[in-house]
């Protein structure tokens, strides 16, 4: 077997194969031997039947099919161990000659994982950035704590104003008609939120329980149902309910309802505190995102288009996942967002070149450095996630196949060499303030019911491994534009 490698662009490689006659003749009488077991032929037992027979009954084109194809993936196999090529995805083979008596020569464009030619990714001039913690943000804490331990009661001695709660029944018609989506029995919205179509809850302010309001609104000329974009319309709407909320008193009392505070000032104490341990550890994941773009955008590679091809899927995946998660049909969402597939996809690749680029430059960095990860660490993160998706059947046979467990531990090899990168800046610059990582409180607001941003639960730190990172910051997606008044309550 002659085998010929060059280089070829989109950091691919171009084997070329050439076989002597003798080799394909074998593959003949070996394909013969496979077409008889497989083909009920008249007088032969089952692999007995001489060539001229089962070219009689298969078609000799048949015959040199079957020897080609195992002899062409035979000798490929053995091309790639031979040259200790590691491909990425299939090659693109094509055979250009297969006759009998002469040599079989085919050639493979083969995927390969592209060289990574490092840059400085330890000599930035940028720190970490602690966000300084005062007592206004103290306060907006407070004020979310008492927002958040509110208690609604019925308004009943004044009109309608925005932040009010109302529970609405309307309408709508064109031209005299009810149109479809235009009509509610019963329908919960936060005055001024401005959840319906433009100046649709102006026309609320004012109103008492009981009373009712007929107005003329058009929709916005970008309204997704094309029916109904610029339209006039005409909405009675009857105000069934109308409450407004009541914060509690910020004082000892409402501390206390909180845990073991005794009194407003230990409250706030505590959670100056615990926004000022949120400060280190954001700090010290947006220093690792900054040292992970400084060393990707240093480094030089092609991007192969095959795991671009592959990340945009995956990025298809998450949509998916993350349409279904809001109970929201794939097939309505392009609609709503006016997008195909295609358009999507146009709109993954710019972000999907980067997860793989960065994929890619920290998979090298981390091969620079040594970094290994054990079979153990690995078992023990594949327990980790049957703690956590254990009636997901699907999910936890992913992390147990061994494409899930190399995920695994590719995944954990990056976070160990940016955590690595971190504090090795910081043992180099031992005057700057510590970024320790964020444990879970032995002692948690949440415990008594709250939610608060900061004070209560820690923030979860950002992966800052990559491809999977930047994922994991994405908000739930969701269609564009504003639904008809009746559909406002799904959102």
């Amino acid at each position: 077997m002659n085998v010929t490698v060059n280089p070829a662009p989109r950091s691919s490689i171009n084997v070329r194969v050439e076989l002597p006659p003798e080799r394909l003749d074998s593959a003949i009488a070996e394909a013969v031997r496979h077409l008889s077991q497989r083909t009920k032929i008249h007088g032969f037992r089952p692999g007995k039947a001489p060539r001229v027979v089962v070219e009689r009954a298969v078609g000799a084109e048949a015959v040199l099919e079957e020897a080609m194809d195992h002899l062409v993936k035979k000798a490929y196999r053995d091309a790639l161990a031979e040259h200790e090529i590691l491909p990425i995805a299939q090659a693109d083979v094509k055979v250009e000659q297969g006759e009998e008596g002469k040599p079989v020569i085919f050639t493979a464009n083969v995927p390969v994982r592209p060289d990574v030619t490092l840059g400085d990714y330890r000599g930035f001039n940028f720190k970490p950035e602690i966000e300084t913690i005062d007592e206004v943000k103290v306060a907006k804490v407070v004020e979310e704590l008492r927002d958040q331990n509110a208690t609604l009661v019925p308004v009943e001695d004044r009109g309608a104003r925005n932040g009010d709660y109302a529970v609405i029944g309307y309408v709508g018609t064109r031209d005299g008609v009810a149109f479809e989506g235009g009509t509610a029995e019963r329908m919960p919205l936060i005055l001024g939120d401005e959840r319906l179509i433009p100046g649709f809850e102006a026309n609320l302010l004012g109103l008492r329980p009981g009373e009712t309001a007929g107005f003329d609104i058009s929709f916005p000329d970008d309204y997704p149902d094309k029916d109904l974009a610029g339209a006039a319309a005409r909405f009675e709407v009857d105000l069934k309910e109308l409450r407004e909320k009541i914060q509690p008193a910020e004082d000892d009392d409402f501390a206390r309802t909180l845990g073991t505070f005794p009194d407003l000032a230990t409250l706030r104490t505590e959670i100056k505190a615990r926004l000022e341990r949120n400060a280190l550890d954001k700090a010290r994941h947006e220093f690792a995102d900054r040292i992970i773009e400084y060393a990707t955008a240093n480094a030089t590679l092609e991007l192969p288009d095959v795991l671009i091809d592959q990340e945009i899927e995956i990025m298809h995946d998450e949509l998916r996942g993350s349409l279904a998660r809001q109970g929201i049909e794939e097939e309505a969402y392009l609609k709503v967002a006016g997008k195909t597939d295609a358009d999507l996809h146009a709109d993954f690749k710019p972000r999907a070149e980067k997860r793989v680029k960065v994929l890619l430059v920290l998979s090298k960095i981390a091969e620079e450095e040594g970094i290994t990860i054990s079979d153990r660490e690995v078992q023990d993160e594949v327990g980790r996630a049957r703690e956590r998706y254990g009636n997901d059947k699907r999910t936890l046979s992913y992390f147990q196949s061994e494409r899930g467990q190399s995920f695994i531990r590719s995944s954990l090899r990056r976070s160990r060499l940016v955590e690595k990168l971190v504090d090795e800046w910081l043992a180099a610059n031992p005057d700057h303030q510590p970024l320790p990582h964020l444990e879970d409180e032995a002692v948690s607001l949440s415990d008594a019911g709250s939610t608060a941003d900061g004070a209560v639960t820690p923030a979860a730190p950002a992966d800052t491994t990559g491809p999977a990172a930047e994922s994991a910051e994405e908000t739930e997606p969701e269609p564009a534009g504003q639904p008809v008044p009746a559909h406002s309550t799904n959102r």
